[in-house]
């Protein structure tokens, strides 16, 4: 495909949630963790192919460059996929918000172009193309031949907004105790020329608010109500209110977004960022507050004879004399008045409105189908579990009989021809994945799970609904039902005669864990030790004012 003239920076984070797996960050990132065979990163980098952006850098903490870049060189997976680049911060620290990322000298030099950001953890079967598409239709995307404005180097001045991806918790998919997120939508005009049936603009709304469900509550317990600001009702006279779906990580972001981040002291991308950003294009008196005036202005140019030399900074329009306006304040319905500036052309007077048109946010809000395609993030245990098998259950190529037939997800096989299966053993390939150089002994039972690259389980063994990573030994007789088994793990067997059992339900066993035969739990955790040790910290950068001092400047 041609290229859409976008960069992509896909977050690395630390997965703490994923603690069992990843408390080595150095020798094995959240962003390695396998999702049905397949590294995590994998996903992303494969869903950015897909929309022809090939621009695509990771970013991530130092400590884990290293484990990313040789995954990405020696990995058989990412072969076939364009090949990222591997930013590492010196600042960035497995603490970092994601908003303060962007105010890193190193990121901010990086961005050149219309972007991307999107999360390793995402697991998206949607073409990306289509929201691509949706998004330079609706924010006029397509450019300029002047390369200052927009052209192929992307939005200078503030003319275009941004679009985030919101899915549904609810489902066949539906994980317990799953983060959500409060989102209130604005329906959009309808287009005066009727879209394609595959277009997604009937999906599309403005995002006014977007507040985790953990934020919200505790500011309900906090003030003892719930609060909205009446002028929501502004924009329009009905908002869809979202409490089940979820913020997926996704933006489409114009360049001049970059400055938007640096001037101001975010922390989280989505719950501050873009959450006031919603809020500005309703909220009177917010846009200047947040410095966006300054944001979508053009920045200052450079001579080309002497590039230190700052030339002045580029307006729309000249600064106009204060002494050629007056002010105007009229009454609005139901209360309040709004300020305008008259000034004087000529024989004639024009109204200019002192508030400034903040570019909309607009959200595609992914239908509740569950035969429809995957959006989902994967940042806990239980969800890599649910996703895992989910996949797993995708028709192969040998089965679907071409891979454009099969789908991108799908594996050239559901066993390999690499693996070994003893006599009177069942796999259920139906809803099983079994990877390359697997042994598996006789009479043994496997349902609905995904075995790794390498496992050997032995005889008498009882399989449900199991994600075992590389290198996974499971003994003689054997039982495990719900469990996530991490790499080169060992779940020791013994004789079927014996009265003492090994018998794991709901588990998860970190990375070379050795498991004793006779152990009968459910729902534990088997680990040497949980975390990893980092000093508290934040990433300074830019100028701006923190959030506490902008919600002090609200009240």
């Amino acid at each position: 495909m041609p290229s859409p003239g976008f960069q992509a920076l896909i977050l690395c984070g630390p997965g703490v949630s994923f603690n069992t797996f990843t408390s080595n960050p150095r020798g094995f990132p959240k962003a390695l963790v396998p999702i049905a065979n397949r590294p995590m990163v994998w996903y992303p980098i494969e869903w950015c192919a897909r929309m022809g952006i090939t621009d695509i850098t990771l970013i991530t903490p130092p400590e884990s460059k290293s484990a990313i870049s040789s995954a990405l060189s020696l990995d058989p997976h990412f072969t076939p996929l364009p090949n990222p680049s591997v930013l590492a911060p010196a600042a960035l620290t497995q603490t970092t918000g994601t908003a303060e990322i962007f105010r890193l000298p190193e990121v901010q030099s990086l961005i050149q172009k219309d972007f991307l950001v999107l999360p390793c953890d995402l697991v998206c079967q949607l073409n990306g193309t289509s929201l691509l598409q949706e998004w330079m239709i609706s924010q006029a995307g397509f450019g300029s031949e002047d390369d200052d404005d927009a052209g192929p180097a992307g939005e200078l001045i503030g003319r275009r907004g941004g679009l985030a991806v919101l899915y549904p918790t609810r489902g066949a998919d539906a994980v317990k105790g799953e983060q959500t997120d409060f989102t209130a939508l604005i329906p959009l005009p309808p287009p005066v020329v009727p879209r394609p049936p595959a277009s997604l603009r009937s999906e599309m709304a403005q995002l006014a608010l977007l507040i985790p469900t953990d934020s919200l509550k505790e500011s309900n317990e906090e003030k003892g109500h719930f609060a909205m600001r009446l002028a929501l009702l502004r924009p329009a006279g009905r908002a869809r209110l979202l409490t089940t779906h979820r913020d997926a990580g996704v933006y489409f972001l114009p360049r001049w977004a970059a400055r938007y981040f640096m001037l101001n002291a975010f922390d989280s991308l989505a719950e501050d960022a873009l959450g006031w950003w919603a809020k500005a294009s309703w909220q009177t008196g917010l846009a200047r507050k947040l410095n966006m005036d300054k944001a979508v202005r053009r920045p200052k140019r450079r001579s080309a004879s002497n590039p230190e030399d700052d030339m002045e900074e580029e307006e729309v329009e000249p600064e106009p004399n204060v002494a050629d306006y007056s002010t105007t304040q009229y009454a609005q319905p139901g209360g309040g008045r709004r300020t305008f500036a008259t000034r004087v052309r000529g024989q004639g007077a024009v109204m200019v409105e002192e508030e400034m048109k903040v570019p909309k946010l607009l959200a595609y809000v992914h239908p509740d189908n569950p035969e429809g395609p995957v959006i989902r993030r994967v940042d806990n245990v239980a969800l890599l579990l649910a996703i895992s098998l989910r996949l797993a259950k995708l028709p192969s190529v040998a089965e679907a009989g071409s891979k454009a037939a099969a789908g991108p997800y799908a594996h050239a096989a559901k066993i390999a021809a690499s693996a070994t299966l003893g006599k009177q053993t069942r796999v259920e390939t139906e809803s099983s994945l079994v990877a390359e150089n697997v042994t598996i002994g006789e009479r043994t039972n496997i349902k609905e799970s995904v075995i790794g690259v390498g496992c050997e389980i032995g005889s008498g063994v009882r399989m449900q609904g199991c994600l075992l990573m590389d290198g996974v030994v499971v003994g003689d007789n054997v039982t495990l039902a719900g469990c996530v088994v991490g790499r080169r793990a060992k779940v020791e067997g013994g004789a079927r005669t014996d009265r003492a059992k090994t018998s794991l339900k709901e588990c998860e066993v970190q990375e070379g864990f050795l498991v004793p035969w006779g152990t009968e739990e459910k729902n534990q955790k088997y680990m040497v030790f949980e975390g990893y040790s980092e000093d508290e910290g934040s990433v300074q950068g830019g100028e701006g004012r923190s959030i506490d001092q902008m919600l002090e400047d609200e009240d």
